[in-house]
C-alpha cells in the first residue's frame, strides 16, 4: 500500500468522524483503542482527536528530548523566537510541573510539595530540531503559579507575556477536578476573555474522580464517569458564561492526570497533547523540509533576509 493510499485513507476516516461527531454532547463517552482511552474529555464546539491524531501527538512529543531553551524573570528579558509558544498555567499546587513531566516525556520541570516554586517564565522546546535550526517546533511554556505561596508582582508579567508575545497561540489553565474554580481561577478567566486571549481549560488529577477506591480499571471508569460528566457541565458554564465580554474559553475540556496509567497510557496526557498541536498549527500540518544549503543559497539571493524566510515557511 502507498503513502498516498494510507494518508487519503486518513482523510476519509477523519473526515466521516468530524461529521457524525456531536456537537453539545451531553455525555462522555467511554471508548477505548489501542491508543488508550480517548474520550474521557468533554468536547462540545470541536471534535474529538481520532485514535491516528493521539498517535501522532505521542510521536512528536516522543520523537527528541525536551530541552530547556531559557528562563526569564521578567517579560522584557523574554528572549524572540519565531516558533509557535503555548503557555500552561494554575494555582500553585495544581499539578502544572508534573502534567509538563507528563507531556515532554522527561522529568524537566522541578516538582515540589512546596507551592510557588516556580519562579520564573520557564520555556521549553518540544518536538525536535526544525528545517530553519530552531532546536524545537514549538514552546511550551511553564507559568510561575499565582494563589498561596506565588509572588503578586506575577501577576502583571504574566498579562505583558500573553497580551503581547507574537508567537503566543494558547493559555492552557488547569483546573483540580476535585478543587474547582477558585476566585482567582474565575478573576484570570475573566482577564482572559477581556484581553481576548485565546485559553482552554485542562481539568487534572481526574483520577481522584475516577478511581477513588483503588486501582484503575474499565469497571470504575464506567461507575465514575458520570461524576466527571457532572464536573465538566458545571465548568462548563463558567468557562463560557455568555457574559459577552470577550471570546470564551475553547468548547472543550481536556481531563488527564500525570500520575495515573490506564491501558498503557498516562491518562489524557495524549489529549493533551493533540490541543497543543491543534493550538499552534502543528496538528495535521505537513511541512516542507528544506536543506541548509537550499536556504543559504535563497537567503544570498536577496538582501531583505527576513522576508525570504517568511516566504519559506509558508513553502
Amino acid at each position: 500500500m502507498s503513502v498516498s493510499t494510507v494518508c487519503r485513507g486518513e482523510i476519509r476516516v477523519q473526515l466521516l468522524l468530524r461529521k457524525t461527531t456531536i456537537r453539545h454532547a451531553s455525555t462522555i463517552p467511554i471508548a477505548e483503542t489501542s491508543a488508550g482511552p480517548t474520550s474521557l474529555s468533554y468536547y462540545w464546539d470541536t471534535a474529538a482527536p481520532t485514535p491516528i491524531q493521539l498517535k501522532r501527538a505521542e510521536r512528536f512529543f516522543r520523537i527528541a528530548p525536551p530541552k530547556l531553551l531559557y528562563s526569564a524573570g521578567k517579560f522584557r528579558t523574554v528572549k524572540f523566537d519565531k516558533i509557535p509558544e503555548v503557555a500552561f498555567l494554575g494555582r500553585s499546587n495544581v499539578g502544572k510541573s508534573s502534567l509538563l513531566n507528563a507531556l515532554l516525556g522527561q522529568n524537566i520541570c522541578r516538582v515540589s510539595s512546596k507551592p510557588g516554586r516556580t519562579q520564573s517564565m520557564n520555556f521549553f522546546a518540544a518536538g525536535g530540531e526544525d528545517s530553519f535550526g530552531s532546536p524545537g517546533k514549538l514552546a511550551v511554556l511553564d507559568m510561575p503559579g499565582y494563589g498561596k505561596g506565588s509572588r503578586e508582582e506575577w501577576g502583571p508579567e504574566i498579562m505583558k507575556y500573553l497580551t503581547g508575545r507574537r508567537q503566543f497561540k494558547r493559555a492552557f489553565l488547569l483546573v483540580d477536578a476535585l478543587h474547582g474554580l477558585k476566585s482567582s481561577d474565575e478573576e484570570l478567566l475573566s482577564l482572559f476573555r477581556q484581553n481576548s486571549i485565546s485559553h482552554q481549560i485542562i481539568l487534572s488529577k481526574v483520577d481522584r474522580i475516577l478511581f477513588p477506591e483503588g486501582r484503575p480499571s474499565a469497571a470504575l471508569v464506567e461507575r465514575h464517569s458520570p461524576d466527571l460528566q457532572r464536573i465538566c457541565d458545571e465548568l462548563k458554564t463558567k468557562i463560557q458564561p455568555g457574559k459577552r465580554d470577550g471570546p470564551e474559553a475553547l468548547g472543550e475540556i481536556v481531563t488527564c492526570s500525570s500520575e495515573t496509567v490506564f491501558k498503557g497510557k498516562k491518562l489524557g496526557v495524549n489529549n493533551v497533547r493533540w490541543a497543543i498541536l491543534a493550538a499552534t498549527g502543528l496538528g495535521d500540518q505537513k511541512v516542507k523540509r528544506l536543506s541548509a544549503s537550499l536556504l543559504n543559497q535563497s537567503f544570498e539571493r536577496t538582501t531583505d533576509r527576513s522576508h525570504d524566510a517568511e516566504h519559506l515557511q509558508k513553502a
